[in-house]
């Protein structure tokens, strides 16, 4: 089973991580975005959006981390519990799945990448989305100790990978007292964290060199 991945990237690593949590072994290909190989005509036959993560299981290619995630879990998971089959739990987590694509990681790239990709000052109005996306989750999180029920799902490990990449982007989330009791107990239970973390690590450095740079 191919990934085409790149282990900076939370959508990347949240992959990864349910991989472990459902003990695939992904044969990982390194593909940097940065430097344009995702455009590549042999990538474009498989993915012609480019995007990563992609994953090619025994022909069948799928892209979209979220669609991978419940892709894997529906065809290797033992049990449904990282993604139940109970309607309304399931929509809870598709829920929750939707608002990391959609409003947790999209504040991130319209804050950082500016910042981190061309140099540009922080915008203030883009970290107020940053802001109105954590507020959400401490609401998500009040009197709950998971995401989307009462064990660890999908929508815990997706917003896992998107909420340690907002934070060792620098991002004090020290007031969210309940995003931040949620954050340290969820890389404790959550399988492949120490890849999460490596990939954050290659990130960092990557920032801190373009930082150097100017």
């Amino acid at each position: 089973m191919d990934l085409y991945y790149l282990p900076g990237s939370a959508p990347c690593r949240s992959v990864l991580m349910v991989g472990k949590a459902l003990g695939i072994e992904f044969n990982k290909k390194f593909l940097n975005t940065l430097e344009g190989e995702q455009l590549k005509p042999e990538f474009l036959k498989i993915n012609p959006q480019h995007t990563i993560p992609t994953l090619v299981d025994n022909g069948f290619a799928i892209w979209e981390s979220r669609a991978i995630l419940t892709y894997l879990v529906e065809k290797y998971g033992k049990n449904d519990s990282l993604y139940p089959k109970d309607p309304q739990q399931r929509a809870l987590i598709n829920q929750r799945l939707y608002f990391d694509m959609g409003t947790l990681n999209n504040a991130f790239f319209e804050y950082f990448i500016p910042q981190f990709r061309y140099g540009k000052p922080a915008d203030p109005e883009a970290f107020k989305k940053v802001e109105a996306a954590f507020g959400f989750l401490e609401t998500f999180l009040d009197e709950e100790e998971f995401l989307a029920g009462k064990h660890l799902t999908l929508a815990d490990i997706a917003i896992l990978a998107t909420v340690s990449t907002l934070v060792v982007s620098g991002v004090d989330i020290s007031k969210y007292k309940n995003v931040s009791k949620w954050y340290a107990n969820t890389q404790k239970i959550t399988p492949g964290w120490e890849e999460n973390w490596e990939g954050l690590m290659q990130m960092k450095s990557w920032i801190d060199a373009k930082k150097a740079a100017k």
